[in-house]
């Protein structure tokens, strides 16, 4: 039920593949004209085939599973709400779905939350789906959510994370004063910049992918030494977090147990970010000699820090697996039934299935 395409759970050779693109591989930016519209069947709104002249939209690539989307669709809602009437649209593109059953109840639950048009991708003849090949990769944009805001030409104004993009930005394309020639020249100076960035990062992921193919750690622990002072800043916890695989898989357990509890400090007020840390802990079935305080802490600062009814139900989630490792069935029972409760249709029965194993006394398997 946790989310395995979010950060937090990037294997360490996915990170190293990541690292090693390169950003001369997009050929997709602002001010080129937006690839057309491939998109698979409308769940929610009138379909879309087409940019029509004097419209501007927004298209928005999210999944049921990213938690990340969820947390911005309903910005993305009030910034559509607040431009629809003076010719925004905003499609949100469903994008490397891993069960697209779950789409048409995700978007029921959500409710007012998401009342924008909502498509699937067009995956016959493509296994990423045609709206992932031609826009997402293109740009050279390897997660969600990303939105592409699209110009009453047909144009690409802007491409980034929707909650990044800012309301005069989207008025200016509305007004027709919007200069996309700034913002074309403003993406090709971060291009160039990526690329020198990048030379100094292809060689190091390539070593630490090769360390962790042998499992040789200490030789990897060097190499994210190397590899932390030539990321990006935005990078830095992907990297500390594959730290820690290598140190539990080491098992340096106080090294690693140290490093998770100096990124759940230095991110307190992040609810999502201190359930997955503590998830980590608790799912691992290698860690053999897991921290279950810290990764109660994490938990209980999940719980009491969450705003969306998911993530604090998530969070209880794995409060209530914390309590049954540490032999505290009835009160793992307690969470989990909350944690049930509060969860959406996507997630229900899998969190049914766990407190089902807590009455009989078992683990489940963590997913």
């Amino acid at each position: 039920m946790k989310n395995i395409h979010r950060f937090l759970l990037v294997s360490t050779l996915a990170l190293a593949a990541s690292l090693c693109l390169t950003a001369s591989s997009a050929t997709l930016s602002a001010g080129d004209p937006a690839p057309k519209l491939q998109t698979g069947k409308f769940m929610q709104g009138d379909a879309v085939t087409e940019f029509a002249p004097g419209k501007a939209y927004i298209v928005e690539f999210w999944a049921t599973w990213c938690a990340p989307c969820r947390a911005s669709i309903p910005h993305l809602n009030e910034t559509y709400r607040k431009f629809k009437d003076k010719g925004l649209i905003v499609i949100g593109q469903d994008c490397w779905e891993q069960d697209e059953s779950l789409v048409a109840p995700f978007i029921k639950t959500m409710g007012e939350k998401m009342t924008y048009r909502v498509a699937l991708d067009d995956k016959n003849g493509s296994s990423k789906g045609k709206m992932a090949d031609t826009w997402m990769e293109a740009a050279g944009q390897n997660g969600i959510p990303t939105a592409f805001l699209i110009d009453k030409t047909g144009h690409v104004a802007w491409i980034g994370h929707p909650m990044t993009l800012k309301e005069k930005t989207i008025e200016e394309v509305l007004d027709g004063k919007f200069d996309i020639k700034v913002a074309a020249a403003e993406q090709a100076k971060e291009k160039a910049e990526a690329e020198k960035q990048n030379e100094l990062i292809k060689p190091i992921a390539q070593k630490l992918q090769t360390a962790m193919k042998a499992k040789d750690w200490d030789a990897a622990l060097s190499d994210l030494d190397d590899l932390i002072k030539v990321v990006p800043a935005d990078v830095a916890d992907r990297v500390s977090l594959t730290r820690f695989k290598v140190l539990t898989s080491k098992k340096d357990y106080p090294a690693a147990f140290k490093l998770i509890r100096q990124l759940g400090d230095s991110h307190k007020d992040e609810a999502d970010m201190q359930n997955e840390l503590a998830w980590m802990i608790v799912s691992d079935k290698t860690i053999e000699h897991p921290d279950l305080d810290l990764a109660q802490t994490m938990a209980q600062r999940a719980i009491d820090g969450a705003k969306e009814t998911a993530v604090k139900s998530q969070a209880l989630d794995t409060m209530a697996r914390v309590k049954f490792m540490q032999g505290n069935k009835e009160e793992a029972i307690t969470l989990q039934q909350k944690a049930v409760a509060l969860a959406d249709d996507s997630f229900k029965d899998k969190l049914q299935k766990t407190l089902d194993g807590y009455k009989k006394g078992e683990l489940t398997e963590a997913n």
